[in-house]
């Protein structure tokens, strides 16, 4: 079954993973998903994830974290940027998820970071989700 929007697949696995308590999930491989992945991690949002070789695309094993009272570090993520219309912004239009508790992904010429990233690098692109 193919996938239009791998992106929103592994973030609907991941919201779906924290519903249900799961300790991990497993979504399809992508250079994209490793990147936003990595990015979550060094945000303290999910503990860790690896890559399963499965001698096609592969996958990605994602380790999700919970604090001390086994509430879910991430609580909600939602896609800004879709397959039928794409979402553009501008380095000094970019303003903070949820008064900063939040973070927002940015596809930049420099490859994905954070909107604080972004903005320090005065670099705008595509909002590719936003993370709470």
């Amino acid at each position: 079954m193919s996938v239009t929007d791998p992106i929103a697949d592994m973030l609907a696995i991941l919201k779906t993973g924290i519903m249900a308590h799961k300790q991990t999930v497993i979504a399809k491989r992508s250079r994209l998903s490793e990147s936003i992945l990595e990015i979550l991690k060094k945000e303290g949002f999910i503990a860790n994830h690896k890559t399963i070789d499965d001698k096609r695309q592969g996958l990605i094993k994602v380790y999700l974290k919970y604090e001390k009272d086994n509430s879910p570090a991430l609580t909600d993520l939602k896609r800004i940027s879709k397959s039928g219309r794409k979402v553009y912004i501008k380095s000094k239009e970019i303003k903070s998820v949820y008064g900063g508790i939040g973070i927002a992904l940015i596809s930049t010429p420099e490859g994905v970071m954070t909107d604080r990233e972004a903005k320090e690098k005065n670099l705008g692109g595509e909002i590719l989700c936003h993370v709470w």
